[in-house]
């Protein structure tokens, strides 16, 4: 790995993003949108939204830089721009943490936008505190980098990238805590959802709605986000093609 290479990389990708205003809008309005959306759906249930838009923080940002990540790295390389940067000195492990570097920026920014909207303007309350929802939202997101990294691998068209959202991404909602408690499904679910990521992201967030200080189970969530993050990133620097052939 060389950090000058991949701090170049994550320059090129950020001066490409400030360029396309769709992109910008998908991360930075919509998932603020959707939640406002929530707020009138729950019109008049305010326990009940202040329960739900935190775990929503957990998911929402995986879902939308997962979708983004994987469509931009794929553009990439359909393009022709990977083929011409692996024709360089650049390591293709430079070529991921180059990437999940941009992102995991434009994750953060996001993720702050949203809580801020959420906490401040909708009046959300939290009981574990703008730092720990930060903290959640920001991984959620870097894990969606991650994932959509390593989904743009075995992607050859940006369809593709969307049919792998039912297969990778939809499983994981459905199991993950955010329609029923855990404890609820059935056990083979419980033993599948405990494999998934996002199972970790939205308890992390759960704990911080119930709990005011930080608990050994949110150190544990996230510590499960961080690996599963780090192990989608190798994967993704190990099966990455150097050249698109045909």
């Amino acid at each position: 790995m060389n950090i000058i290479k991949t701090l170049a990389i994550a320059r090129r990708v950020i001066r490409q993003l400030r360029h396309d205003p769709r992109t910008i809008g998908l991360v930075f309005i919509v998932p603020s949108v959707l939640i406002v959306i929530l707020k009138y759906v729950f019109d008049g249930q305010t326990n009940m939204f202040n329960m739900l838009v935190p775990m929503l923080l957990g998911t929402t940002p995986m879902t939308m830089m997962f979708l983004i990540t994987s469509i931009a790295t794929l553009r990439e390389r359909r393009s022709g721009t990977l083929a011409r940067l692996m024709t360089m000195p650049v390591s293709k492990l430079d070529f991921i943490l180059g990437y999940a570097l941009a992102f995991f920026l434009v994750a953060s920014l996001q993720a702050v936008v949203t809580v801020f909207i959420t906490l401040s303007l909708l009046n959300v309350t939290v009981t574990g505190g703008l730092t720990a929802t930060v903290i959640g939202a920001v991984m959620a997101g870097l894990l969606g980098t991650a994932l959509g990294l390593l989904a743009s691998a075995f992607a050859t068209t940006e369809f593709q990238v969307v049919q792998f959202m039912p297969a990778v991404l939809f499983p994981q909602l459905f199991v993950c805590g955010l329609f029923t408690p855990r404890a609820n499904m059935s056990s083979f679910l419980q033993s599948f959802s405990d494999y998934m990521p996002l199972t970790y992201s939205v308890d992390f967030m759960k704990q911080i709605t119930h709990n005011a200080n930080w608990t050994g189970d949110q150190t544990k969530d996230l510590l499960m986000v961080i690996l599963f993050t780090f192990a989608a990133l190798i994967l993704g620097s190990i099966t990455i093609r150097r050249q698109d052939k045909g």
